[in-house]
């Protein structure tokens, strides 16, 4: 091997992963021993051939080869596998090369024993053993390390008992010092590695091949077609590195410590007496960096929805209905699965309920339509069975079923299947029930966490205050989410709630993260932490009630309006909502002789000055002090949601005091002509004060929005859902 261009061919590979779209992580590397290492990994492309010996290169320090399929060879790669150290499984001298290489420490290797990707996990639980065909793992990885380790023992061995022998053997592999050798170690390392998102239709690749080569291979074009999306559109490419496996632990047989004793010459192709305890040795050790390997599949969104759709038991699922249960696998089922986890998967998952503002399911509904596995029709989506299920040609499989090869990539993660097939079967009702109580309980533990974190003695109020509230009304077909104020929290909107409630309807006090705990708190959010609260408070209702109207009240007003403009909501209503943050009344900040003072404050004394005192209207709710800091993020908000607001089509109603002393009238007023719904409607109230959702003149304002919710409930009747 030149060792120059593999170095060189590897900063090349490093300057194309920069330009690509390519997104890889390495997990594990404490896992890699010292020593002779034969990484194991399961197959899938072209692609980790090139990459993964340079990635384990920039951890171990060693150089590493490969062995790769001989079909790899073909065409225009040829060269430049050879350059990266990979060798063809069918050259005549692969084994004795790769012995040589681990026992003189020239290199280390990787071995892909499935050869191709195996199509179904399932075969690899049912037999480890067998040939490589019919989807089967090869055992030649577990063979070759153990050559290795059988030949490092009989050189200490015959070292003093034969040395003839063992310099015939040092000289047959080239070993120059053997106290290296004999003191050495060989080492399994299992590596998984997963690709995300999978996708395959045509690309910028594949043109690119089909006008430079005008003969390309059927199995060359398929592998461009899978490795070109994932360079150009953008993959993440999980690596992760198993625990290693100590190969002299299968050499402990009486027959094989025999043979390694034995004074008398042993070549390298002669059969041994020993052989058959080398193969079943072998098989056991593939058993268990096999088990390894799959084991350490990073379960993705896909994986979730893959699984699911095959395990469903009936073709048709609503879409909604759908999105659910993979939200439940995802936010409960898979902490307790204990398995490795895509890192989209470690935060929230309440877009996947809401707009998918992420393209999760997106990305996998339009792979499973592309494929004629799932169509959708009017919210419900259809799944062909025989599509899904399918047995294609092995070459063409990523083509034609790659959600069933998705599907395949977790089956031997026994503790997720179990979960996947329980999901799959649990009634609807139930599945809307766990969702509420989840985003329920979330929304209180993550109150109580940031409660104990920034209480301050004397300021913080009573957890009744900012804790989120759910009230239970006696109809199911309209819930109401409300949203509370800027430095307010959910007790404010409390009154018009329980009015709700008293109406028949469910409503839900969602609490604004940052709020109801202290302004230090307040100070480190951002406007996407405030739309996620609005967004798992019409999750949860959603679950809850056929129908969800948001409304809030003041800066929450505009949460809401957000909330509207992205989500299929029944209807939005806005109580004092600002425009931008002219329209709100120096009055606010009374310390600032004007608004533009507390801009000017932000802009130039930012370090100076962290806090600003107010005099809130109602001192036992709201913040006394106001973060400059957040001054920026409101601003941004308002700025970002005016585009927004002719996308709302959906019945709206905006509520004002035309004396309100804090947001002027004026600027609610612009706000309103800037939604795009054609059924909206203004409600101007002669009112001295902004808080006009309580206290003495709130029992008209509150009317005004049951009138509002009642039209909502006869224009779009909806179904009652079970209680």
């Amino acid at each position: 091997m030149n060792a120059y261009a593999y170095l060189a061919t590897g900063r090349m590979i490093s300057l194309a992963e920069g330009l690509s779209k390519l997104r890889i992580r390495v997990h594990g590397r404490e896992n890699l021993p010292k020593g002779s290492i034969v990484f194991v990994v399961n197959h899938f492309t072209r692609i980790e051939t090139l990459i993964l010996p340079y990635h384990i290169h920039q951890a171990t320090g060693a150089t590493v080869w490969s062995l790769a399929d001989a079909s790899f060879f073909e065409g225009p790669f040829s060269s430049f596998l050879e350059l990266v150290g990979a060798v063809s499984t069918r050259d005549p001298d692969r084994d004795r090369l790769v012995v040589k290489s681990l026992l003189t420490g020239e290199a280390n290797w990787v071995i892909f024993p499935e050869g191709r990707m195996v199509k179904d996990k399932g075969a690899v639980q049912r037999s480890f053993f067998g040939t490589g065909k019919n989807g089967r793992p090869h055992s030649g990885a577990a063979a070759l390390a153990m050559r290795t380790q059988f030949y490092r023992q009989r050189l200490q061995a015959l070292a003093q008992r034969a040395p003839e022998e063992a310099a015939r053997l040092q000289e047959l592999f080239q070993i120059t010092d053997l106290a290296p050798v004999v003191s050495g170690k060989t080492w399994i390392v299992p590596v998984n590695i997963t690709y995300y998102p999978l996708r395959a239709h045509e690309n910028l690749l594949t043109s690119v091949a089909d006008f430079f080569m005008k003969t390309i291979s059927s199995r060359l074009r398929e592998e461009m077609l899978t490795e070109g999306s994932m360079i150009f559109n953008g993959v993440d490419v999980d690596i992760r590195f198993g625990e290693a496996l100590d190969v002299s632990a299968q050499l402990t047989d009486s027959d094989i410590q025999s043979d390694i004793a034995s004074p008398k010459p042993l070549d390298f192709d002669d059969r041994l007496y020993s052989l058959p305890a080398m193969r079943r040795g072998a098989v056991r050790l593939m058993d268990r960096y096999m088990a390894a390997i799959y084991g350490m599949t990073t379960v993705n969104h896909d994986h979730l929805f893959a699984s699911l759709l095959r395990a469903l038991p009936f073709r048709t699922i609503t879409e909604d209905d759908f999105r659910r249960r993979v939200f439940l696998l995802a936010s409960s089922c898979l902490k307790r699965s204990g398995v490795a986890c895509h890192h989209s998967l470690d935060i929230g998952q309440v877009a996947l309920l809401t707009d998918d503002r992420y393209n999760k399911f997106r990305d996998f509904f339009l792979l499973a339509q592309e494929t004629a596995v799932l169509t959708r029709r009017d919210g419900v989506l259809v799944k062909d069975r025989d599509r899904l299920s399918a047995r294609t040609d092995v070459h063409r499989i990523r083509l034609e079923n790659p959600i069933g090869v998705i599907a395949n990539e977790v089956v031997p993660l026994g503790f997720l299947q179990r979960e996947v097939r329980i999901m799959a079967w649990l009634p609807e009702w139930v599945v809307r029930r766990r969702v509420a109580e989840l985003l329920e309980r979330q929304a209180r533990e993550e109150f109580e966490i940031d409660y104990a974190a920034f209480y301050r003695p004397g300021e913080t109020k009573e957890r009744s205050v900012g804790a989120p509230v759910l009230l239970r009304g006696r109809s199911r077909r309209v819930g109401v989410v409300l949203v509370h104020g800027y430095l307010a929290a959910p007790r404010e909107v409390a009154e018009l709630a329980q009015y709700l409630q008293q109406q028949g309807y469910w409503v839900y006090q969602v609490r604004l993260k940052g709020h109801g705990t202290s302004p230090e708190d307040l100070a480190r959010r951002k406007g996407k932490e405030w739309v996620e609260s609005v967004d798992a408070g019409f999750a949860l209702m959603n679950a809850l009630c056929s129908k969800v109207v948001v409304g809030g009240f003041s800066f929450g007003g505009g949460v809401a309006l957000d909330c509207a403009s992205r989500i299929p909501v029944a209807g939005v209503f806005a109580v004092s909502p600002p425009h931008r943050l002219r329209d709100i009344s120096s009055r606010f900040a009374p310390a600032l002789t004007a608004w533009n003072r507390v801009m000017e404050l932000f802009k130039y004394q930012l370090g100076k000055k962290e806090f600003v005192q107010t005099m809130p209207e109602r001192p036992q709710i709201n913040y006394a002090r106001l973060p400059v800091v957040g001054l920026q993020e409101l601003e941004r908000f308002m700025r970002e949601l005016e585009p927004k607001l002719p996308q709302i089509r959906v019945p709206t109603l905006v509520l004002q005091g035309d004396l309100d002393p804090v947001v002027d009238a004026r600027g609610s007023r612009r706000l309103f002509e800037l939604i795009g719904s054609r059924n909206k409607e203004y409600l101007s109230f002669p009112r001295t004060r902004h808080g006009i959702l309580a206290g003495e003149g709130a029992a008209e304002i509150h009317a005004a929005i049951v009138s509002f919710l009642e039209r909502i409930m006869e224009e779009s009747p909806a179904a009652e859902l079970p209680q």
